[in-house]
């Protein structure tokens, strides 16, 4: 059965802070809002993040040696990566539309996996936290997809941010990375 008819509700101005109870993204009425950040000065910050795709022996040969039967796996996971980034704002729903001015996505060959680093830059004004975490996820996710016909036991696991830097909250990384 369908919800009810949504309501019109005022934009929230430039100046407002916190929403229902003190949370940024609702309205004083406790419906979702996007925080508007016109007010908010470009600003240079970029944020790495990222994932890991535990793989078997077999398929990390595979992908090693180069005999993936789908193709590159590397090609298409950064490229999948570096879009995502671009489009992120399409997939979560409160997330800003910002431009993405650099993303780069990397790989690490484990024993048993694959860490894929991925890193977004920005001058705007908002983070790119969840632009460089979904670069990690959807590479991770190529990853999976070109491998799982080799064994369906592929694992995306392990998807954080790492580090961000620049905004109002300067710099933050993640306790051991370096």
């Amino acid at each position: 059965m369908p919800g009810p008819e949504p309501v019109a509700q005022p934009l929230p101005s430039a100046a407002a802070g916190s929403g229902a109870d003190g949370f940024t993204h609702l309205s004083g009425d406790g419906s979702a809002r996007m925080v508007d950040v016109t007010a908010k000065s470009p600003t240079v910050r970029s944020a790495t993040a990222e994932a890991t795709v535990l793989v078997a022996p077999a398929v990390l040969a595979a992908l090693t040696g180069g005999t993936v039967p789908k193709g590159d796996v590397w090609a298409v996971a950064r490229i999948a990566g570096i879009q995502a980034a671009k489009r992120c704002a399409e997939l979560l729903p409160l997330a800003h539309v910002i431009g993405v001015h650099g993303a780069t996505v990397d790989f690490e060959v484990g024993e048993d996996r694959i860490r894929v680093v991925a890193t977004a830059r920005t001058a705007d004004r908002t983070g790119v936290e969840m632009e460089a975490m979904t670069a990690a996820s959807v590479a991770g996710l190529a990853m999976v997809d070109m491998v799982k016909g080799l064994d369906r036991s592929v694992e995306l696991t392990g998807i954080r941010l790492l580090e961000k830097t620049g905004g109002r909250s300067g710099t933050w990384r993640r306790e051991g990375h370096a």
